[in-house]
């Protein structure tokens, strides 16, 4: 297969980034298609659907070798599980497929047009191999079952950060790193409430600790 495009996010690296698709509905990006595929009338048609479905690699977890069972964060990193029942990156082939909103389709863009998306679980940069329309009939299952993550959802952190940080932090980004921040970056099975983790968001680097039900922003730097 070959990437039509990328996505551009506000996440550089792994760290930090939403770990579903949707989960963090401010998480905002943009799908850029290479010039050959970039042509308006391919996505003639999408702007009547509300969501849709990214196809996309995982870039950063290639590897020549696989594991039948991985150990997912959510069950605390010491647990596994076959690889075919978790959505971990550290599969045969790394492919992630996510639904995001489509909030509007840009034909400004030099390159022809580009997504406006929503809910985004990408790191930027990330390849894009196949955009396909939602289908609410079709795709929603109501009474679907989760199995091992039924009552497993990640709990909410209260964020505590000083306002002279976060007025450091541009205005339209503020909503989106706190809801980072409410949904606890760090993989589930740490747990040190002196560790410093930092992440980098929107061209800053953002350092926190967590103690318990709390997180605590240490400081907020412009890269």
């Amino acid at each position: 297969m070959k990437a039509i495009g990328h996505i551009e996010t506000d996440f550089p690296t792994k760290f930090g980034v939403p770990r579903q698709s949707g989960v963090i509905s401010q998480s905002h990006g943009r799908i850029v298609l290479e010039k050959k595929y970039s042509d308006p009338s391919a996505v003639r048609g999408l702007e009547e659907f509300s969501h849709i479905w990214v196809i996309w690699e995982f870039s950063e977890a290639k590897s020549d070798k696989w594991s039948p069972t991985v150990r997912p964060p959510l069950l605390g990193g010491n647990k596994r599980v076959g690889v075919f029942a978790t959505r971990s990156p550290f599969r045969p082939n790394p492919i992630g497929l996510s639904v995001l909103k489509l909030e509007k389709i840009d034909y400004s863009a030099k390159e022809g047009f580009s997504l406006i998306v929503s809910g985004c679980d990408m790191m930027s940069e990330t390849p894009v191999y196949d955009i396909k329309p939602y289908l609410p009939y079709a795709d929603s299952i109501p009474d679907a079952v989760g199995g091992f993550t039924e009552g497993l959802e990640k709990r909410r952190l209260e964020v505590d950060v000083d306002e002279k940080l976060l007025n450091i932090f541009p205005e339209e980004k503020r909503e989106t790193l706190l809801a980072v921040l409410n949904g606890d970056p760090r993989p589930s099975y740490q747990n040190d409430p002196d560790r410093v983790y930092g992440f980098e968001f929107a061209g800053y680097e953002v350092k926190f600790r967590v103690n318990g039900d709390k997180i605590t922003v240490e400081s907020i730097e412009k890269l």
